[in-house]
């Protein structure tokens, strides 16, 4: 069965998982080893199809395991549907072994041709990456690497690029590249959805990714190990069901937040507005002086206080249920004695930005709060580089989650939710236009508006992701480029109210 993306199972695997899931369809359901490499390579022969309707000229470029194996049997399907093929195997052909081996001679058997790869492919209209598959644990070199720079090249010169399963050079595990990947066009990928393609330089990779689970029968996934949880539209319905006939402001949270220094004001009332967009009760900002009034005019709703020090931000937490913290605060001296009175105090707590910058100079471990780092602002809490953190994103948030004691959110492409106590969420929504500044500011916003709510800092910080990332793709509707932060807004009011 082929799944669209909305569709697709809510668990995500790594490559050893998805492995153990091929044994219990063939060992578990009697299913060959080599019926599985034919049902992929059909579901990829189709999406070459399904991208690439015109396409004649296909070229394969195919590695000596399985998932060369799997491009052997495309080519020959392209070969069968007419196409002018020619196929270049980076392998010893008389060592091939297996299902692989079977796949070649049927290849052969049908009138192909392997080719030696000799670090050139010729023109086509697509090629087909069939190199390196899941397996791979160490950098891509010597005529891999040659192969790979060859695809990369093909495609700029216009030839489409399908990835079969996964671009080589991909970690399927991290979303990290193993010294160079291959950009691909399209990406089928089997039996689980790979974390891999879903995050850090994964997207980018991948292309449009659909999934085939080559019709393995609902009970092999029964039990087995996955890596994360997919976040699903599903979530926002059972998070957020409609309001109560009697509801009333003071049932659904005052939010304070606390931010906007001198020249930032902006940052500190698109968080607020945020807030009230999602559902919040009230919402006041303890801002700048320099922005409290123009704040109230342009928003009358959010109630804006100028504070000028620590002190003034008592009364206001007395009323707050929730505090979010750091939009626009800047690191000078009136930031750093407020963000010390923020830690002081009990509230739940969102913190974003400076305060993520203000906390990395003076770690603690709090409990109910949640974070909401860049891959930047992770790296210096943890104290690495940012490379580090997208090398490993999935181990990245454990870190902070464990280190914090809290709901952490890394974000970026493919944003990972994990609590100190709970598993790793992916988001698949969202898209490229909402990487502008403010769009972390409205998320912190809408972080506050679920914690405001009632909902534990785990659940808020998953529901507020998918709420956030799917605004951003009703907004995007009108374009990617271009898209501000505070497009959003009419899309979170319909986001936050799912039918």
């Amino acid at each position: 069965m082929t799944m669209d993306r909305e569709n697709w199972p809510d668990r995500v695997y790594g490559a050893a998982q998805v492995a153990a899931l091929d044994k219990r369809v063939i060992e578990g359901q009697g299913v060959p080893g080599f019926t599985l490499m034919r049902r992929a390579a059909q579901a990829a022969f189709a999406t070459l199809r399904l991208h690439w309707p015109a396409a004649r000229r296909v070229v394969a470029v195919c590695g000596p395991g399985n998932n060369g194996g799997d491009g052997f049997l495309v080519a020959r399907l392209a070969r069968a549907a007419g196409c002018e093929v020619r196929l270049f195997f980076l392998g010893d052909r008389d060592k091939a072994r297996g299902d692989a081996a079977r796949a070649l001679a049927a290849f052969e058997d049908a009138g192909g041709v392997c080719e030696p790869f000799e670090g050139e492919l010729p023109d086509a209209d697509v090629v087909v990456d069939a190199l390196l598959g899941t397996g791979l644990g160490r950098p891509v070199e010597g005529r891999f690497r040659d192969a790979v720079a060859a695809i990369d090249t093909a495609r700029g010169r216009g030839a489409g690029v399908l990835a079969v399963d996964i671009p080589s050079g991909l970690d399927a595990d991290r979303g990290s590249i193993w010294g160079t990947a291959v950009t691909a066009d399209a990406t089928p990928t089997f039996i689980g959805l790979k974390l891999g393609l879903l995050t850090g330089e994964g997207p980018g990779r991948a292309g449009a990714v659909s999934f085939h689970d080559l019709g393995a029968p609902p009970d092999v996934y029964d039990g087995a190990e996955y890596t994360a949880r997919r976040l699903r539209h599903a979530d926002l319905r059972a998070a957020l069901p409609p309001r109560a006939r009697h509801a009333h402001k003071g049932g659904n949270g005052h939010v304070l937040c606390v931010g906007g220094n001198r020249g930032m004001g902006g940052a500190a009332r698109m968080a607020g507005e945020a807030a009230l967009r999602c559902g919040a009760g009230l919402v006041s900002v303890a801002t700048h002086a320099d922005h409290a009034g123009a704040m109230s005019q342009a928003r009358p709703e959010l109630m804006a206080r100028p504070v000028a020090g620590a002190d003034d931000l008592a009364p206001l937490l007395e009323r707050a249920t929730v505090a979010a913290v750091g939009p626009g605060l800047g690191q000078d001296d009136w930031a750093r004695a407020l963000w010390q009175r923020m830690l002081a105090t009990d509230l739940p707590l969102v913190v974003d930005a400076d305060a993520l910058n203000l906390l990395a100079g003076s770690p603690q471990a709090r409990g109910g709060w949640v974070l909401t780092p860049h891959p930047g602002e992770a790296a210096r809490l943890l104290d690495t580089d940012t490379r580090a953190i997208q090398a490993d994103r999935p181990g990245a948030v454990a870190a902070l989650a464990d280190r914090y004691d809290a709901a952490v959110v890394l974000k970026g492409a493919g944003s990972l939710v994990r609590g100190a106590r709970s598993e790793l969420w992916i988001c698949t929504a969202g898209n490229p236009g909402m990487a502008v500044g403010g769009m972390g500011d409205v998320l912190t916003g809408v972080v506050a508006a679920m914690l405001a709510q009632g909902l534990a800092p785990d659940t808020a910080a998953r529901i507020a992701v998918q709420l956030h990332a799917a605004a951003g793709d009703d907004a995007a509707e009108e374009g990617e480029r271009g898209l501000l932060p505070c497009d959003l807004f009419p899309a979170l009011r319909r986001a936050a109210n799912p039918a």
